[in-house]
């Protein structure tokens, strides 16, 4: 077994490998960008290493600078984790050449699988249902025109050796694709360092299923269920779940078979992925294609982990170290359900826009021994909560990387209760001085059609069309809602008069409050009782237990006998609650004084209709107008590339430009105006 194993990667994988790897008793050695010089993959290390700027290309896409960090440490591994160089023939290949073990598959299924046009050729010698669409090199966008329409619109435009969302096009029609062709082929150049694109058939109400295998160097290959990924944002995987809610039996049988039959054809090793794009109108089992095949460790390993008790980590160590799999086919049982959600930066009430910045605070929910840990199969239980990070508090979300925070993962027997698990732990999930997406993956979780499984790719752009501006509240968890505030207002009034010295003994003053929450009126009375107990007279009476202090960011509660976890903010003259998927704004009041809030004047926001806002920091790349053009609603404007993604900024209205006030190549603010209209 290696002594010292080198994780070529950041963020929250590279935690993740350390923490297995110290299971088995191996030396770790982390690498770090100017970035990442506090991070907790670099204090969780038993050794660090430089490598260079806060960029990518000049840091971790550097594979001399690892190898060197490698011999220099004496590590005799090397994890890749995923992205960066997880998936390059060349630094496989170099490792070897160093005498390094690389933990991953060998290069030449790299390079078998690497290739999405390569590989789609592989998967259909081997018996393997592929997607139809054209596969050679496209020459250019009057090519992919030509293509487009011989296809059949809709199409899918891929970067070819893209992945995780990034140089992929959706196109309904031939403007479309002149529109977005070039597009695809820069993101994968910059992404990638490889432009080529491929076109194919997108099927319409599809659901993302893959399948995990493993492989030694033994020939032993297993699959190990499948992982439901349909959630998507642009592509780029929201949730994920183990098993799939729509897969039979028979169908798993005959996914595993055919990528185990895939994997096989190309020599694999390791733990890797194959990715399945399914007819969502198709129950016959055999209405599945195959998309790509990814060779390295998935985002979303941590469901299939969960499920099958199997900690995919320590299998790729042990599979690099020329271990054969200590089971077989037969031995891989799946066992309740599991669901992962990706907790990104970005901010979901303007339009997803990245949010980049430094965590002020954060609390994630506090962890349960996780499944995997039981070894194959595992056991039953209640629940399981689950969070994979690379953060901490005061750690710095940079517009270098990707923007994922965390992955919280629930598992429990059934998927309800995973799904309800989900809904309690975000609810216990804090973080402030970035945007990020809570809120939604709760509304998520809770969404009628989610519970009932039926999922499609095209589930976020279909049940979000105007956007996301919270999840929607029951008239039970606004009356809940209600009595918080009037606690929490209580407490706060009861602290200052504490403060003053106005307080000697019992709580004096009217415990009468008046709550308006969503346009509804609470008259509350308040009661105090030994033990912390609070009956709120609202309707019904309700009983809440709990403590909180002014200033704490959570209030856990419960409330007739029910737990509810609530977000406490004050702004202003009012309360923020957040609870359930959505941030609620508060008023509380004395009786005496809300009569007359009506005449109080609003503050109205300023009018910024008249200008092109920069929607996240980021690079200007591309500005396609100048003073005195005038523009029509939906016209491209311009195009801000943040976070490795290309941005098209359209016109709202129609309208003339008045003044530019940046020009390409220039960095944005968020906010900044980078046009005014007459």
């Amino acid at each position: 077994m290696f002594k010292k194993i080198l994780v070529a990667n950041r963020g929250e994988i590279a935690c993740r490998v350390m923490r297995t790897a110290k299971k088995m008793g191996i030396a770790t050695v982390a690498v770090y960008s100017d970035a990442d010089a506090r991070a907790p993959h670099v204090r969780m290390a038993d050794e660090a290493v430089r490598l260079g700027p806060a960029p990518a290309a000049e840091s971790y896409l550097k594979a001399e600078l690892i190898l060197l960090a490698a011999k220099e440490t004496g590590a005799d591994a090397i994890h890749p984790g995923y992205g960066f160089l997880s998936e390059r023939e060349s630094f496989a290949k170099a490792c070897a050449e160093a005498g390094i073990a690389f933990v991953g598959p060998p290069p030449e299924a790299i390079a078998a699988m690497g290739d999405k046009i390569e590989s789609k050729k592989l998967a259909k010698a081997a018996g393997v249902n592929v997607v139809p669409g054209f596969v050679g090199e496209i020459v250019d966008t009057e090519h992919a025109v030509k293509i487009a329409s011989e296809i059949g619109y809709p199409v899918m435009m891929k970067a070819s050796a893209g992945g995780g969302g990034k140089g992929m096009r959706l196109a309904y029609s031939e403007q479309d694709v002149r529109e977005g062709f070039e597009a695809t082929k820069r993101e994968g150049l910059a992404s990638f360092g490889d432009d080529r694109v491929f076109i194919e058939k997108f099927i319409e109400q599809p659901r993302h299923i893959e399948i995990q295998v493993l492989g030694d160097q033994h020939g032993n290959i297993v699959y190990l269920g499948e992982r439901e990924c349909s959630i998507q944002r642009r592509h780029q995987k929201v949730v994920e779940e183990a098993p799939s809610p729509f897969v039979t039996p028979e169908m798993r049988r005959r996914m595993g078979e055919q990528a185990v039959a895939l994997a096989r054809a190309v020599g694999y090793y390791s733990a890797g992925t194959v990715e399945l794009i399914v007819s969502g109108a198709d129950t016959s089992g055999e209405g599945f294609y195959f998309l790509e095949m990814n060779t390295r460790l998935q985002v979303e390993h941590p469901v299939t982990e969960e499920v099958t008790g199997l900690d995919l980590v320590e299998q790729m160590i042990r599979v690099a170290a020329g271990e054969k799999l200590a089971f077989g086919q037969d031995d891989v049982k799946l066992t309740g359900w599991a669901i992962e959600n990706r907790v990104y930066a970005e901010d979901p009430y303007r339009g997803f826009l990245p949010s980049t910045g430094r965590l002020v605070r954060y609390m994630p929910p506090s962890s349960s021994p996780s499944r995997l840990r039981e070894g194959l199969g595992g056991a039953g239980g209640e629940s399981v909560v689950r969070v994979d990070d690379g953060v901490s508090e005061g750690s710095e979300i940079s517009m270098f990387y990707d923007p994922m925070i965390a992955k919280l993962v629930t598992w429990a027997p059934t998927r309800e209760a995973a799904a309800d698990a989900q809904v309690a732990a975000l609810d216990r999930f804090r973080i402030d001085g970035i945007g990020h997406n809570i809120d939604f993956l709760s509304a998520i979780m809770q969404h009628p059609r989610f519970r009932q499984g039926a999922l499609t790719t095209g589930f976020i752009a279909e049940e979000y069309p105007e956007g996301f501006h919270g999840a929607p509240a029951t008239p039970e968890l606004q009356r809940k809602l209600a009595a918080v505030a009037a606690v929490v207002d209580l407490e706060r009034q009861r602290r200052a008069s504490a403060i003053s010295g106005q307080l000697n003994g019992p709580v004096e003053g009217t415990p009468e409050r008046v709550v308006t929450i969503d346009g509804e009126r609470f008259a509350l009375s308040v009661e105090r009782h030994a033990g912390g107990q609070i009956v709120l007279g609202a309707g019904e009476p309700m009983e809440l237990v709990g403590r909180w202090r002014p200033g704490e960011p959570l209030f856990a509660a419960r409330i007739d006998d029910v737990p509810l976890t609530v977000g406490v903010e004050r702004k202003g003259s009012t309360w923020r609650l957040t609870a359930h998927g959505a941030t609620h704004k508060v008023e509380v009041l004395p009786p005496h004084i809300a009569q007359y809030r009506h005449h109080m004047i609003e503050k109205v926001p300023p009018d910024l209709s008249k200008f092109l806002l920069a929607p996240m920091p980021g690079l200007l790349t591309q500005l396609h107008v100048a003073p005195g053009d005038k523009v029509e609603a939906g016209q491209p404007l311009a195009v801000v590339e943040a976070m490795k993604m290309e941005n098209i900024l359209r016109a709202e209205r129609a309208g003339t430009v008045k003044a530019a006030n940046f020009a390409a190549g220039d960095s944005l603010a968020v906010d900044a105006a980078i046009l005014e209209f007459e």
